[in-house]
């Protein structure tokens, strides 16, 4: 008999942008992520968005991701996050072929950063949270 994890029937009804953490007022860059659904709710959080490479630092970084080729724009991208940023990584969910949670830890790990949190994007995308590490943060 499998046992049943408690509270496995529930789903979150957290705002998608609570769990993502994007506060008012958040400075926010977009990366490849065109999504006119989640942009509407981010311009109802925060006017400041940028869609590609931000002129200063961000606090969240969203970065559409569906190859490995994709993932290695993370060693670029992590220099666009304040040092108590993220990037999220969105990507496709379930499937062959596509990019595997595995995927994106260590190309998260290549890139001197470690996840710490992943959410449902949507219907048909996952995201995964890449932060510095406390010791690597830069000063």
């Amino acid at each position: 008999m499998v046992k049943k994890r408690p509270n496995a029937d529930l789903v979150s009804t957290r705002p998608l942008l609570d769990k993502l953490g994007v506060k008012p007022g958040s400075k926010v860059a977009l990366v490849n992520l065109d999504d006119p659904a989640f942009m509407k709710q981010l311009r109802e959080r925060t006017s400041d968005i940028v869609v590609g490479k931000p002129r200063s630092k961000c606090d969240l970084v969203f970065m559409s991701a569906s190859t490995s080729d994709d993932l290695r724009r993370l060693d670029e991208v992590k220099k666009w996050i304040e040092p108590n940023g993220a990037i999220w990584v969105v990507r496709p969910k379930g499937g062959r072929g596509l990019l595997r949670e595995t995927d994106l830890i260590d190309a998260g790990l290549a890139a001197g950063l470690v996840d710490n949190k992943i959410a449902s994007f949507s219907e048909t995308h996952g995201a995964m949270r890449f932060v510095y590490r406390l010791r690597d943060r830069p000063k």
